[in-house]
């Protein structure tokens, strides 16, 4: 007899960062990268760790929370991933750039604890694989390290199942010897990096309904200890020479020897 699969719950956390598509421009304390002037998102990474933690959660008939730690602003990240698929969503109130890796995990760890005492547990725990303001590969492997689950890293597919009586995760992706595959049991933790799915478009009944959702607020359980970072710094911008061939139908003998000099044109 088959027995129906047990509903898994999903956390999957994601960041306010600046649009990666503008020109980088830092903070005048170069501890960070200042977005006001390119706008902000959700990095790919996460984009896809928010379509896989939907899909595990309907698969199974389980709950999709989303999470961020994030000033007032990073609502607007929770009200995108819950027009996508979330259900749910937890904003720690606070400044982001005051959190470290350590912090951060530290954070998303006492999140998945109280969920658990209210009877919300969150058995898979997804990821960005890193930051994509500031590089950190860091806190995936410290919130399985401080919830004492297995995590997998660096991964691009997600997909939840019954293994030998038991409900594991399938995560698989590149590593460096090749294609890598790993079976662990629930609960885990998870980074993901983009390319394995391709995150949907909120649709408009979709943003709707994600502006009626309650968010959960709550303060920082600890006082960030910070990331230690001296100071960021940008490497100078590369110098470009422009050539003028000249104006008008004049240019024309000029543009031609320069195509031929590109070996476009041969005489």
């Amino acid at each position: 007899m088959n027995h129906p699969m047990t509903g898994v719950n999903v956390l999957v956390c994601v960041k306010r960062v600046p649009d990666a598509s503008s020109e980088v421009v830092l903070t005048d304390d170069g501890q960070g990268v200042d977005g006001r002037f390119s706008g902000y998102a959700t990095s790919p990474h996460e984009e896809c760790a928010v379509e896989l933690a939907a899909r595990a959660a309907t698969a199974t008939g389980g709950e999709a929370t989303v999470l961020t730690l994030g000033d007032a602003e990073a609502v607007e990240q929770l009200r995108a991933a819950l027009a996508v698929g979330c259900t749910a969503a937890t904003h720690v109130v606070a400044d982001g750039q005051q959190f470290g890796p350590a912090d951060v995990a530290r954070e998303i760890a006492a999140v998945v604890r109280d969920h658990e005492v209210a009877g919300r547990p969150h058995d898979l725990v997804l990821l960005g694989n890193d930051a994509a303001d500031t590089g950190d590969f860091q806190v995936g492997i410290r919130l399985a390290y401080e919830l004492g689950r297995p995590v997998v890293s660096g991964v691009t597919t997600v997909d939840v199942s019954e293994v030998d009586g038991r409900m594991s995760v399938t995560a698989s992706g590149d590593g460096p010897d090749g294609h890598e595959t790993y079976v662990v049991p629930l609960p885990a933790v998870v980074t993901v990096m983009e390319g394995g799915v391709e995150p949907r478009y909120p649709t408009i009944p979709g943003r709707m309904k994600a502006k009626k959702v309650p968010i959960e607020e709550r303060a920082p359980v600890g006082t960030p200890s910070g990331a230690g970072r001296l100071r960021w710094s940008l490497p100078p911008a590369t110098p470009s020479d422009v050539q003028v061939l000249g104006k008008g139908p004049e240019a024309a003998p000029a543009v031609v020897d320069l195509l031929e000099q590109l070996g476009v044109l041969s005489r």
